[in-house]
């Protein structure tokens, strides 16, 4: 089942998508009696009607969320949806997008045309912008969207409209990817991806950036290398998908910025030298921290897989 989260401004538009997508199947539609009663919905859609609700919304389930629907009229394109936006990508949310726009521009009202006020790339190069006189098709449209972003490139990502900082794109990079990898993931038995393969983009190595740069990187590293070494052994319920969550955004960020397996293993060394300063200030045994060479080779081995997606696989 795809998650669907939508921006409804009107209730017509809510009462002719809800019955559309809570159809078992796209050929129930043309015939109902085909339709098996044990069959599940393909899609599970939650709406409103106030920006503010639909971003909180967004922020705590962005884990789950597969497309956006979003309604815009010709004067909300022009102030809300830029802001609207501009917030998703503050928080580096990236996902499939649908525009509901109330009908598309003539060739010669380009120029005029709301949406084209937005920055040169508004969110990311694969929202789909369809009328909403063809609201009857929005399950095409949804599954249209996830592939244009399925296929859209990590060398080429949304960019931050604050001066250009490495580590922040490097954060839009990895939440990408991560995105892009749940839903093919979703997607491959029922639509026959294969997986998404990562290409690189040089200009965003460690060993491109400034100084400044790379300090700011490994800073951010060590910091969230440190967080994944507290609550690795935590008993908390839910703990393990969370840590699972934390180093794939680690390794995700290393991966990007071509961060070598030395230097990871040299963070762990790092942070394993402090720990043991202060276990024996404390009078402790150190002997605890060899369990966390475990933690080093489950980093790795997300590593070894990042590597292992970034090579094509033959067809």
């Amino acid at each position: 089942m795809l998650v669907l989260c939508a921006l409804l401004t009107s209730h017509d538009l809510a009462d002719t998508l809800l019955p559309l997508l809570q159809e078992s199947t796209a050929d129930s539609r043309l015939n109902p009696s085909s339709a098996s009663k044990s069959s599940k919905p393909r899609y599970n859609l939650t709406y409103f009607s106030q920006p503010s609700e639909f971003l909180r919304y967004i922020e705590q389930e962005k884990r789950s969320l597969d497309c956006l629907l979003i309604e815009a009229s010709d004067i909300e394109a022009s102030d809300k949806l830029p802001l609207l936006f501009k917030k998703l990508q503050q928080l580096t949310i990236l996902l499939p997008t649908v525009i509901l726009e109330t009908a598309p521009p003539c060739v010669g009202e380009k120029e005029h045309d709301p949406l084209l006020n937005l920055e040169n790339k508004p969110y990311h190069n694969a929202v789909l912008r369809v009328a909403k006189t063809d609201v009857q098709h929005v399950d095409r449209y949804v599954e249209e969207a996830i592939a244009k972003f399925l296929r859209l490139s990590t060398n080429d990502p949304p960019v931050h409209d604050t001066p250009a900082d490495a580590v922040a794109n490097l954060t839009i990079i990895s939440s990408l990817s991560q995105q892009q990898q749940r839903l093919a993931e979703k997607l491959k038995e029922r639509l026959g991806y294969l997986g998404v393969y990562y290409k690189r983009n040089p200009a965003n190595f460690l060993r491109h950036m400034t100084p400044l740069e790379r300090q700011e990187l490994l800073q951010r590293l060590r910091e969230d290398y440190r967080k994944i070494i507290l609550e690795y052994f935590s008993s908390k319920p839910g703990q393990g998908d969370r840590i699972n969550q934390a180093i794939d955004i680690f390794v995700n960020l290393a991966f990007f910025s071509d961060v070598s397996v030395s230097q990871i293993v040299e963070i762990h060394i790092e942070l394993m030298d402090e720990f043991s300063k202060q276990l024996k200030l404390e009078g402790r045994s150190d002997d605890i921290l060899q369990d966390y060479r475990l933690t080093l080779i489950d980093v790795i081995a997300h590593l070894c897989e990042m590597y292992r997606r970034s090579i094509p696989r033959e067809a």
